[in-house]
């Protein structure tokens, strides 16, 4: 760890390091910071360590540089990223690093709510919204929204009204596109959005994992309608009606696969 700590010190430093490293900032390191996240999590999905290894490699790399800036500005370096981290783990496992007793995963589930709900209150939080930060991706602030609001109760009973609210939403939608209102129809697709990772959440269905898979189906898909097309420009050429009798077809092969 220190040679890593001591590469990114020297690759900042202002006379003799990176020009580009040295000019960087939280702000812009931060969307690199989010893509790693996310290639680890692919790694993770393609089941392949190697791959797995490097980018948690990467990831690592962008809390030493986070932390190197930090140390820099004076606010804090590594070891206090380090030392905050094993407190909070520490604190948020009493049954492991103390007395509590806590005998399944679900039981620790609760806890841990419980355990961040107290914290954020010793913070200054006075509303359950609090906390819940707009820099992640927004399907994912919906479900952590919707999930703060069920701590107090406010919550559908199950899935079935949701799927009422659901068609209620694209009815909305539908209504404001005959009026032609721009802004409606931007806020109505909104709440419809919403109401389908409402759906998801109520189902356990993780919305990222389920949007990923049909994504996934629909690249695959189109590639298949491609190059039964005989490719992209020959796709292109056909009128909606071949393209759909084209995308059946796909479909229905892909599901007898």
């Amino acid at each position: 760890m220190e040679r890593l700590l001591d590469i990114m010190r020297r690759l900042r430093d202002p006379e003799s390091g990176c020009p580009w490293d040295v000019e960087q900032t939280f702000a812009t390191i931060a969307p690199y910071t989010i893509e790693e996240a996310y290639e680890v999590a692919d790694a993770i999905r393609r089941e392949h360590p190697d791959d797995l290894k490097d980018e948690l490699g990467d990831l690592l790399l962008q809390v030493v540089f986070h932390a190197q800036m930090a140390d820099e500005l004076g606010w804090f370096g590594f070891a206090d990223v380090e030392t905050a981290i094993s407190d909070k783990m520490e604190r948020r496992h009493p049954h492991v690093f103390g007395s509590a007793d806590i005998d399944s995963a679900a039981a620790q589930t609760v806890a841990w709510e419980v355990q961040k709900t107290e914290e954020r209150k010793a913070a200054g939080a006075t509303s359950l919204m609090d906390g819940v930060a707009p820099g992640i991706p927004e399907w994912m602030r919906a479900k952590k929204l919707q999930k703060r609001a069920a701590q107090a109760g406010f919550d559908w009973p199950g899935p079935e009204p949701v799927l009422d609210k659901l068609a209620e939403e694209s009815r909305e939608v539908a209504d404001a596109i005959a009026d032609g209102d721009r802004d409606a129809i931007a806020e109505e697709v909104g709440d419809l959005l919403f109401a389908a990772v409402n759906l998801a959440r109520q189902l356990k269905v993780d919305p990222g994992d389920a949007l990923r898979a049909a994504n996934a189906k629909f690249e695959r898909r189109f590639r298949a309608m491609e190059s039964r097309a005989g490719g992209t420009e020959a796709l292109a050429a056909l009128d909606l009606d071949a393209q759909e009798a084209l995308w059946v077809a796909v479909k229905l092969e892909h599901e007898e696969a």
